[in-house]
């Protein structure tokens, strides 16, 4: 069922924050590839990932809430896309995509809100359960910083706690970028 409050974090896109094109070369996304936008919102960076991807891949958005994905829908749908399927899902329990669905994953500024709510371990192995093997998998993070952006410094994660809480869940670390002056990005591969 849809929840209708807007969940922890909604409505907060990373995605002018960050360093685009930096962010899309690392993950190395091909015409015909799978991708997936965990937790999407409205959906800027799956709509970024659509030019890079080309109609003969598959884009999935999944997100809790249902006035983001009816937006993000609106947006694909005037811009021509018709290739992306979204599913409103609390990723902190599933994901509804099949087994080995995807060559990459993001999640955007997403972890932080899925520790402070518990929901991480389940959320990290239904990721880890929808991307194939050597599959990629994009954590973008803000900077355990006091910044005028984002979360409180308490509530962030810095770059060792992020690779302890994706590690378990059958990853291995790839990468590491700055993207901006407030977030980073951890790229890891599915084993």
């Amino acid at each position: 069922m849809a929840k209708k409050e807007k969940p922890l974090g909604a409505g907060h896109s990373s995605f002018d924050l960050i360093d685009s094109p930096a962010l899309f070369k690392e993950l190395r996304l091909k015409k015909g590839s799978s991708f997936l936008d965990i937790a999407c919102g409205p959906g800027a960076y799956i709509l970024a990932a659509s030019e890079f991807i080309g109609p003969a891949g598959n884009l999935y958005g999944v997100d809790l809430w249902d006035e983001a994905i009816a937006a993000l829908r609106r947006e694909a749908a005037a811009r021509g896309i018709k290739n992306l399927i979204t599913k409103i899902a609390d990723v902190g329990k599933k994901i509804p995509l099949p087994d080995r669905a995807v060559d990459a994953a993001l999640m955007a500024t997403v972890l932080h809100d899925l520790v402070e709510e518990g929901k991480e371990t389940k959320a990290l192995r239904e990721t880890a359960r929808v991307l194939k093997p050597g599959g990629l998998f994009a954590v973008v993070e803000f900077k355990k910083i006091d910044a005028p952006t984002g979360p409180p410094r308490q509530v962030r994660l810095n770059p060792r706690e992020v690779g302890d809480l994706v590690a378990p869940f059958g990853f291995s670390k790839a990468r590491f970028r700055d993207l901006g002056p407030d977030v980073y990005l951890m790229v890891f591969r599915r084993r």
